[in-house]
């Protein structure tokens, strides 16, 4: 790989390592949600849970927010990367000649 462009794959691996850590801690976060629907339980149980499960969709809501940013301006960065790389590789061999 040319030496020019380290830096940007650099960032690149950092970039998808944050995709890969939000997707951890989005599994960690979701671990707690609770997808049953309780009926007919007393009220203040009920308030208490509905607080802390509201509170666990936002949380993992944002989560979900910027693994989606996150991972489209890795993928999208990636992709610029393969092309700038490729085309460099074109342009050195067509000066060659081969």
């Amino acid at each position: 790989m040319n030496s020019h462009l380290m830096p940007f794959l650099i960032v690149w691996v950092i970039l998808a390592l944050v995709v890969v850590v939000l997707i951890a801690w989005r599994k960690v976060v979701s671990r707690h949600e609770d997808d049953t629907l309780h009926v007919g339980e007393p009220e203040a149980v009920q308030d208490g849970a509905i607080r802390e499960q509201v509170g666990l969709v936002q949380k993992i809501e944002q989560i979900d927010k910027w693994g989606k940013i996150l991972t489209i301006i890795a993928l999208v960065y990636g992709l610029i990367l393969a092309g700038v790389y490729f085309y460099q590789m074109w342009i050195a061999s067509s000066s060659i000649g081969v």
